[in-house]
């Protein structure tokens, strides 16, 4: 009983910080994310899904997340057990678009694929949460 309140009581000063310092969830994830990569709308990845540029969708999401529910024909590369070296064998022209959940983890392997020569990386905008609201499957 005693473990669950402290839970509860953690879990309330943290829902109050964030309803504190950001007025709406738009607000909270432009302040999480850096962009150190470039964004790209979930619209805009719809439309280049539909074209003949070589593109590679990753899921920066752990394996739960993934197995739960992802946009068709990602690859799943986690974000705490990321390794580049899955991904040697891939043309560094290829555009890579990464997501998250909101955007913060996919930024972070997005930045990790910049400094391992990849040259078009971006990171999509409002990750999966956004894609689903925009009703793409």
């Amino acid at each position: 009983m005693k473990r669950q309140f402290i839970i509860l009581f953690f879990l309330a000063c943290s829902l109050s910080v964030v309803s504190q310092n950001y007025a709406s969830f738009d607000e909270l994830k432009s302040n999480i994310i850096s962009k150190t990569i470039p964004l790209i709308s979930a619209e805009a990845l719809k439309e280049v899904e539909n074209t003949k540029v070589p593109l590679m969708v990753l899921d920066a999401r752990e394996e739960i997340e993934f197995n739960t529910s992802h946009v068709k024909g990602a690859k799943h590369v986690g974000y705490d057990y990321f390794e580049i070296e899955e991904l040697k064998s891939i043309d560094r022209e290829t555009t890579i678009v990464v997501y998250c959940s909101v955007g913060y983890r996919s930024e972070k392997v997005g930045e990790k694929l910049k400094k391992a020569g990849f040259k078009k990386v971006m990171n999509l905008q409002g990750g999966i949460f956004d894609w689903v609201n925009k009703g793409l499957p």
